[in-house]
């Protein structure tokens, strides 16, 4: 192995691993231990009124026939479920059951934990620079464009 400090990419994919770790591991301990790490992060790109699942696939970057055995795992477990897209009656979106929504409140309580715990590691003006920074590397949010260059 080369001797070389670890890339700026690795250490933010393992920031974000971590961070799903805790987030699986909250759900869990909820009750909600059927979900896999990766049917939870579909979940996350579901909105609020349903999503096509073309788009899931596109904000989660994966494969549609990925995306559907996904969707379909979680349809079987009760998160999500089909429902005719009222803006297009040949579409369906995916949407958050009873059980689906239920979990929202866990993950987000997670989330707030796990920024609070990076704020009290680095400080409130390094966390907002951190924040800043990857903002500008990664774009405005989930459906905004890719990195710097990309």
């Amino acid at each position: 192995m080369v001797d070389r400090e670890v890339s700026s990419g690795w250490l933010m994919f393992m920031g974000f691993r971590a961070a799903e770790d805790r987030i699986v591991a909250a759900l869990a301990a909820a009750g909600y231990a059927d979900l896999t790490r990766a049917q939870a992060r579909l979940l996350a790109h579901i909105d609020a009124d349903g999503t096509r699942l073309v788009v899931l696939a596109d904000r989660a970057r994966i494969p549609k026939q990925t995306a559907l055995a996904l969707v379909n795992g979680l349809e079987t477990a009760g998160y999500v479920e089909r429902t005719p897209d009222p803006s297009d009656g040949r579409a369906r979106l995916i949407r958050l059951t009873a059980r689906g929504r239920g979990m929202l409140p866990v993950a987000i309580a997670e989330e707030e934990r796990i920024e609070a715990d990076w704020q009290a590691v680095l400080g409130v003006r390094r966390m907002r620079a951190l924040r800043r920074a990857l903002q500008k590397l990664t774009g405005p949010g989930p459906d905004g464009p890719g990195p710097v260059g990309g």
